[in-house]
């Protein structure tokens, strides 16, 4: 594995897509409220996160490579916390700033260890935000062993075509983790990971594994994607690709916290086709390193350490 770990540090993953900042708050619940039947948190901890598209560059790093993000910010307080925190962890940023865009920031009320509430601080852009960023993304290519758009849906890759149409044809592998129906955006990507809920979403739910198949196959003839990666909870993922359909089981030893599972995934597979892996040879490890975040709380990574371990 020694090999493998210098690989993974000699290499260098692209990350573009919609960041956001996670921000949680801790605290003790002792009482009702006398206002309303809702518990009162008593704050004793704060603490920000690096979440969306940042949180799979986040998950990259913690691997070994180097990695370089592509997003949009506004220009206030979420922003500079988010530019702060990924230099704190190495990673190349570059942002572009929008005045009329906020900064997406998830706040979380942790009251004994369950998240009791989720605020969303977030507003649509009306405008393509990413598309001027092209030149950024053209420049820092070359140097990129695969590429990663992660689409949360907030409006920053809808019209990801070109960028992926110019990562295929300098011969990068580009991984996608979807958002909503409209796969017309992603063709002629390497991969996509959508989760069971995302998938049926698209292609109707199944009932038997020979209609996953026949209905995923035809989605990816449309689309021209090499391969679809199904995550699927406790039941492990499922690849399909050229040859055919592998599954494996879910190696999750406690299933703690999913928040952020899908970033892992994609972030791994990302890592290890950056060092010269297959997609078939990636998935296993992918899979592994999914298990581990579920057992931790909130946005979290697995290192190369533990996934080898």
């Amino acid at each position: 594995m020694s090999e493998l770990k210098s690989r993974l540090r000699a290499a260098r993953v692209l990350v573009v897509g919609d960041a956001m900042l996670d921000r949680y708050l801790f605290g003790e619940v002792e009482r009702i409220s006398p206002e309303a039947p809702v518990p009162v948190v008593r704050v004793t901890r704060e603490e920000d996160r690096l979440g969306g598209a940042a949180n799979v560059a986040l998950n990259v790093r913690a691997l070994g490579p180097a990695v370089t993000l592509i997003t949009v910010v506004g220009e206030d307080e979420p922003a500079r916390r988010l530019e702060a925190l990924l230099g704190e962890r190495a990673i190349e940023s570059l942002l572009g700033r929008d005045p009329k865009l906020y900064t997406s920031v998830k706040l979380r009320v942790i009251g004994r260890a369950q998240q009791l509430v989720r605020v969303d601080f977030e507003n649509k852009p009306d405008h393509e935000i990413l598309s001027g960023m092209l030149a950024d993304f053209e420049r820092a290519l070359p140097e990129c062993g695969a590429v990663i758009f992660s689409d949360y849906g907030k409006g920053g890759l809808t019209h990801i075509s070109d960028m992926i149409g110019r990562a295929r044809a300098a011969g990068k592998p580009v991984l996608v983790d979807p958002k909503g129906d409209d796969y017309t955006r992603y063709a002629g990507a390497t991969v996509v990971t959508p989760n069971r809920a995302e998938l049926a979403h698209v292609i109707g739910r199944w009932s038997t594994e020979q209609e996953l198949e026949e209905r995923v196959a035809s989605l990816r003839r449309a689309h021209r994607l090499d391969a679809l990666l199904l995550t699927r909870s406790e039941e492990g993922m499922s690849l399909f690709d050229a040859d055919g359909h592998v599954r494996i089981g879910a190696q999750a030893r406690e299933v703690f916290d999913v928040t952020g599972a899908g970033d892992t995934v994609i972030a791994a597979l990302a890592s290890m086709l950056a060092a010269g892996m297959s997609l078939r040879e990636a998935m296993p490890i992918a899979n592994r390193a999914g298990g581990i975040v579920v057992g931790k709380f909130g946005t979290a990574t697995a290192t190369y350490e533990e996934l080898f371990a």
